[in-house]
């Protein structure tokens, strides 16, 4: 495994297993609108390495595990890192953006800084097969990014659960944002597929202008 995978692992498993087990701590360095918005800025990039249980850290370092090796063959370590970071302020700004006066609003997770590895690595394999939920027929992967950002959407409107719907979209628009600066010829080499992955986060923007969301 990777040093610096390793390193945001170990980073996200002590952080967490201290947030379980302290709940002040956990307080202190979630993200919440209103302590933010009052000058506690670094909630945004601390929340990002608490967990709400084992099995949300779980599934986020897994998934992180699964994505990286792809970013880190095409782009190497210093923008696997770069993704992970922008990913992660990313989803932090677009979650205060849409809930910036929503002061009782709270949120925890990698989930940002993931899945802007996950949509990274989508972006340079788009073809790589994903087999989700027993299900036997591998997913194309740019079919399955393109339906996780639509039902981010969709639970960004429904608001019916405590999922962080927001950070997950802008943790793809960092990973999105990156991938293209760093490696430009994919928009010559594979502009059908940009276009592809680049409509729901239009839809995203055009829904948020016209007052849908």
């Amino acid at each position: 495994m990777n040093t610096i995978l390793i390193a945001i692992v170990l980073a996200n498993v002590l952080f967490s297993f201290k947030g379980f087990n302290d709940l002040s701590f956990f307080r202190k360095y979630e993200f919440h609108i209103a302590s933010i918005r009052a000058g506690e800025q670094i909630r945004m990039f601390s929340s990002a390495f608490l967990h709400a249980d084992l099995m949300h850290l779980a599934f986020n370092m897994y998934t992180l595990y699964i994505f990286s090796p792809v970013v880190f063959g095409y782009l190497g370590d210093f923008s696997f890192l770069m993704i992970y970071i922008i990913s992660l302020f990313s989803g932090s700004l677009l979650t205060l953006y849409f809930h910036k006066n929503d002061y009782n609003y709270r949120a925890i997770g990698a989930s940002g800084a993931v899945t802007g590895v996950l949509y990274a690595a989508i972006l340079m394999q788009p073809d790589m097969g994903l087999y989700l939920f027993f299900i036997p027929i591998a997913i194309p992967a740019y079919l399955f990014g393109i339906g996780y950002l639509l039902y981010s959407i969709y639970g960004m409107k429904a608001k019916n659960d405590n999922i962080g719907h927001t950070a997950h979209f802008g943790g793809a628009i960092g990973g999105f944002a990156y991938t293209l600066l760093r490696e430009p010829s994919l928009l010559t080499e594979n502009p059908f597929m940009v276009g592809l992955l680049l409509i729901p986060i239009v839809i995203l923007f055009v829904m948020e202008k016209t007052g849908k969301l």
